[in-house]
């Protein structure tokens, strides 16, 4: 299945306290920005951050970004004035509501219905606003079937990996980097079972961020293994990972271009100027329903980051 939705191959964290950085974001290429209001606000400064925020997408010209903001979590005093004061100001100027730390469906419940009342009351279209949903601990990845089924706002399933490796007791303090004295990827169950449960139910799944923000090498490394699994993207905490997960998340041009071709060349087999045929040669390779599902899912992925065909598919001579 080829999850919908917007192209988030970069999901670049912006502080909500630092006008600075919400000002220089305006003009980053990353696919999507999420203003937060969670970790990277002190607690003292979240009121203002929420000023801040609101005005932010008011008054900034941010382009074709995804625009998100991170509330609090359930657990805490803020999330509902989060919500509010974020949504009431400025929700004509909001793509999604990001919630962290979500444990149940009953939290993204929550949040859809507040959203809903919200919207009513200010006149937007009722369920114009987006959900995605961070998994970060145990509970999380538990009932992540029943989180990512509970609204049909709900677009991405995001992994938390810092809190998520505190709340097992994982023994590593490099977030999202691998374990010498584990012989595998720790991280590839979780990252698994999030991808698994975003795609039942035709959602995007989002890998979380690196905390070496200057070792883009170690980046790549970690945004490849979550790629190849077939995640949709990854978040980025500074702008020198920008580009490394614009690039790793997009295929490859020889891929996105075979993807192509293979696409044309089933449709042109299948249909009755080319014999209605279900199998068929594409150069040295046979193609069936099968190989235009896996191409659907690549071309798609290419169309998304803007990547242009370079060949084109001849029909053979009969």
């Amino acid at each position: 299945m080829v999850a919908a939705g917007r192209p988030r191959r970069s999901c670049l964290a912006v502080p909500g306290s630092s006008l600075k950085m919400l000002d220089k974001a305006r003009g980053l290429p990353a696919d999507q920005v999420f203003l937060d209001l969670e970790d990277a606000v002190a607690p003292l400064a979240k009121p203002e951050a929420r000023k801040n925020v609101v005005a932010a997408l008011n008054e900034g010209d941010w382009g074709d970004k995804t625009r998100v903001v991170r509330v609090n979590d359930l657990t805490t005093a803020w999330t509902y004035r989060d919500v509010v004061e974020v949504v009431e100001g400025a929700g004509a100027n909001l793509d999604c509501v990001m919630l962290p730390k979500v444990q149940s469906a009953a939290h993204v419940e929550w949040l859809d219905l507040t959203l809903t009342q919200i919207e009513k009351t200010i006149g937007l279209p009722v369920g114009g606003i987006g959900i995605e949903a961070q998994i970060e601990n145990a509970a999380g990845l538990v009932n992540v079937d029943a989180i990512a089924a509970a609204s049909p706002r709900v677009e991405t399933i995001i992994f938390g990996p810092a809190d998520f490796m505190a709340s097992i007791n994982m023994r590593s303090m490099v977030v999202g980097g691998l374990i010498p004295d584990y012989p595998g990827d720790p991280y590839h169950y979780i990252l698994m079972r999030l991808l698994m449960a975003a795609r039942m139910h035709d959602k995007q799944a989002i890998d979380g961020p690196f905390l070496q923000i200057r070792d883009v090498d170690a980046f790549r490394a970690v945004a490849k293994r979550s790629a190849a699994l077939g995640f949709d993207g990854k978040w980025v905490l500074h702008p020198g990972q920008i580009d490394a997960a614009n690039e790793i998340y997009a295929p490859a041009q020889d891929d996105y271009d075979r993807a192509e071709l293979i696409l044309d060349a089933y449709e042109h087999a299948t249909s009755e100027a080319g014999g209605k045929l279900g199998a068929v040669m594409l150069g040295d390779e046979m193609i069936d329903e099968a190989s235009r599902k896996m191409a659907l899912v690549i071309a798609a992925k290419g169309r998304a980051a803007g990547l242009t065909r370079t060949t084109r598919f001849t029909p053979p001579e009969s």
